[in-house]
């Protein structure tokens, strides 16, 4: 089914997806959720996707006991609209979130009318706590929606990276009051934070939503000596990265430390059996070697920006060690919930994701949605993956001024720039994207080309216009 098809479909297929996830989720216990979210770790940064260097015995354990995807997409190429993709189920664009939400100004946010998953799972009976990076809204703004606006009980976060790095962090606020300096590293800090909520609950036979944002490991950088020092003889023949890396790499395994102690938790407490679990970055690296063999990095639209080490797990409905390569992504993840505890998926807006539901359970996999991404500030701006295929797509005015997030100018132009100039890749055979197919492969060409111009104007035309005074 190409977009225009499914657009069309889209108001009969939500009643039809909410009486679904009704009939598959009753009579059922209703699963507890954790999704852990790590903050600019690339495609090869964890030891099961590959990495020499990192060791990460705790998400690769994880991995194990359930399925490690090969083909998992972040939402977008940067930190904020990633965010929103995820909890909306929604392509960023439609939520007005087209860049990250930057330090200290500007107008955009995720809009409070949109509907996230702590939501949905709040209606449900859920306790909700989101601990770490929040980056949709500014956390010391009131006039700006905050976590408990959207469906969360319990908050300690930061409006963007911790600061002024991982250690000793000042800026975390909890449930509206700043916190002021905190000791200890920032993965610490909130796994600390999320166990003690746990412990909190004054109904513990209540199922819970966990959203934990690590900060790791996006800059400014800071991770324990000794982790650093493992690193020490790493070679890098880029002499500005050579003092970097080994701190970079003590992040990813600080952060990996972190996880392993809330996941000995569950299971010291007998909740690993009932609880999904879902790890995966919001974008990749900003170092292209931390993405291998993907191409590009962070902020690009190219698989090295969107592709994603992602595990998950689900005892008694996942299979351990199993390994799934259907192109799925964060933006699948509402849907896939609803369905999993009988949620009500919003029907009075355009839900982009898909349940993944019987992919996770190893059933055949259906032809899938599109997964669409627009970020206008690199080339390409726009690409579509259904299939095997991807497409990219580069706008027009290639003399645009970018800015590094967003302002009025940039606003005018995303709104009206068209796409003029398009490349097409099968990722199965070429997943470094080397190889433009478009001249060899004109029908498919074609077909990727209508989903796209079809998503990209419906989109664009759905997402909100920020004024700046």
């Amino acid at each position: 089914m190409n977009r225009r098809d499914f657009l069309k479909a889209a108001g009969a297929g939500a009643a039809a997806f909410a009486a679904q996830s009704f009939a598959w989720a009753a009579g059922r216990e209703r699963p507890n959720v954790l999704i852990m979210l790590a903050d600019d770790a690339g495609y090869a940064d964890l030891s099961c996707f590959g990495s020499p260097n990192i060791k990460t015995p705790n998400l690769d354990a994880l991995a194990s006991r359930g399925v490690r995807f090969t083909d998992f997409y972040a939402s977008a190429p940067n930190c904020s609209p990633s965010r929103a993709g995820l909890l909306t189920g929604r392509f960023p664009a439609r939520t007005g979130i087209y860049s990250y939400v930057p330090h200290g100004g500007g107008p955009m946010h995720l809009p409070e009318t949109e509907i996230t998953i702590a939501q949905l799972l709040k209606q449900r009976g859920y306790d909700t706590c989101h601990v770490g990076k929040w980056h949709l809204s500014h956390l010391d703004r009131p006039s700006q929606p905050q976590p408990r606006d959207f469906g969360f009980d319990h908050s300690l976060g930061t409006s963007n990276n911790a600061m002024p790095t991982h250690k000793n962090p000042v800026n975390f606020v909890r449930n509206g009051k700043p916190v002021g300096k905190v000791d200890g590293y920032s993965c610490q800090v909130i796994v600390d934070e999320g166990i003690s909520w746990l412990n909190g609950r004054r109904d513990k036979t209540r199922p819970f939503f966990m959203y934990v944002c690590f900060h790791e490991p996006h800059e400014r950088l800071a991770s324990p000596p000794e982790l650093v020092a493992r690193h020490k003889d790493y070679h890098n023949p880029n002499k500005k990265k050579r003092a970097k890396m080994p701190v970079y790499f003590g992040c990813v395994e600080n952060m990996d430390a972190a996880a392993g102690r809330l996941l000995k938790h569950l299971d010291e407490t007998g909740l690993s059996r009932n609880t999904i679990v879902l790890f995966y970055s919001d974008n990749g690296s900003v170092h292209p070697e931390s993405n291998t063999p993907l191409r590009e990095r962070k902020s690009f639209v190219w698989d090295g920006g969107i592709r994603v080490p992602a595990v998950m797990r689900w005892p008694g409905h996942i299979r351990a060690g199993s390994t799934c390569s259907v192109p799925v992504g964060g933006v699948d993840m509402l849907p896939t919930l609803c369905e999993i505890t009988g949620a009500r998926a919003p029907a009075d807006r355009r839900i982009d994701g898909g349940s993944i539901l019987g992919v996770i359970e190893g059933k055949p996999a259906r032809p899938g949605r599109p997964l669409y991404w627009f970020f206008y500030r690199t080339k390409p701006s726009i690409a579509v993956r259904q299939g095997d295929w991807t497409l990219v797509a580069y706008l027009e005015a290639a003399d645009h001024r970018f800015s590094h997030s967003i302002d009025a100018r940039a606003m005018a132009y995303l709104k009206k720039a068209k796409p003029v100039r398009f490349e097409l890749y099968n990722m199965r055979s070429d997943v470094r994207q080397r190889d433009n197919l478009a001249s060899r492969e004109p029908r498919v060409l074609e077909a990727m080309k209508r989903t796209l111009l079809d998503l990209h104007q419906d989109v664009v035309a759905e997402g909100p216009v920020w004024r700046w005074k």
